[in-house]
């Protein structure tokens, strides 16, 4: 191979990489979003402690390597427990081609314990419902599809507002969420009033709960999760 050649060779091989596109050595994960002042971080790659198992109390079991946690042996809780939030996390999807539809890659993050937001592999799918990628599960699909291929990291950013209730726990106002995946906006100011099925926590509308993280099988990596507690950007 001439020098020449070989000189083109190698710098096709970093744009590649730039662009995410090479495996192995070439590879260049996506760069993480930096908490703003005054967030909560609730991974930041060192340790569980923010969190426990799916009853509340016990240690949780998933897995830490490099910098990343992922999913295993069971739900991911936070400890604390939120009203009006913005969340940020950074995810990652296997790739399983003998897989299809809710097999592929699947997990989830429940807000309060109670509306999920879907996480699965539905890259390239042209019209995406709710149960794919960044759906509502089951009350919303997304505007647009913004999945990056698996083995991709990607990101969601999460603006909610609980709904209101009365003396009662009767909803006066429905709940309200804007969504961006990978920078693209795919919820606008959506309401709603019902929990995902029967919910991971509970039915109590208009009262603060934890950030849940789901084990559906699959092992799907988390990063970089941190929360800035307020009046979210609708």
């Amino acid at each position: 191979m001439s020098k020449q050649l070989l000189s083109m060779t190698l710098i096709a091989l970093l744009l590649s990489a730039a662009l995410g596109s090479v495996p192995g050595p070439f590879a260049v994960a996506a760069r993480k979003r930096k908490p703003p002042k005054g967030a909560l971080v609730l991974f930041r790659g060192k340790n569980l402690d923010q969190w426990v198992a799916r009853d509340g109390k016990s240690p949780p079991q998933w897995k830490i390597e490099d910098g990343v946690m992922t999913a295993a042996g069971g739900y991911l809780r936070s400890k604390q427990r939120f009203t009006d939030f913005h969340l940020h996390l950074e995810f990652w999807v296997p790739h399983l081609p003998d897989k299809k539809g809710q097999s592929r890659g699947n997990s989830g993050i429940y807000l309060q314990g109670r509306y999920e937001i879907q996480i699965l592999d539905s890259y390239g799918i042209e019209k995406p419902g709710k149960g794919d990628c960044g759906a509502l599960y089951r009350q919303a699909a997304p505007l647009v599809n913004a999945c990056k291929p698996p083995e991709k990291w990607q990101s969601y950013d999460i603006h909610f507002r609980m709904p209101r209730v009365d003396g009662d726990g009767r909803i006066t106002e429905p709940g309200r969420l804007t969504a961006f995946q990978n920078g693209k906006r795919i919820h606008e100011n959506v309401a709603f009033t019902q929990t995902t099925g029967s919910g991971f926590l509970d039915k109590n509308h208009g009262t603060p709960g934890p950030i849940v993280l789901q084990f559906h099988g699959d092992p799907v990596r988390y990063r970089n999760v941190w929360i800035v507690t307020g009046p979210p950007k609708l």
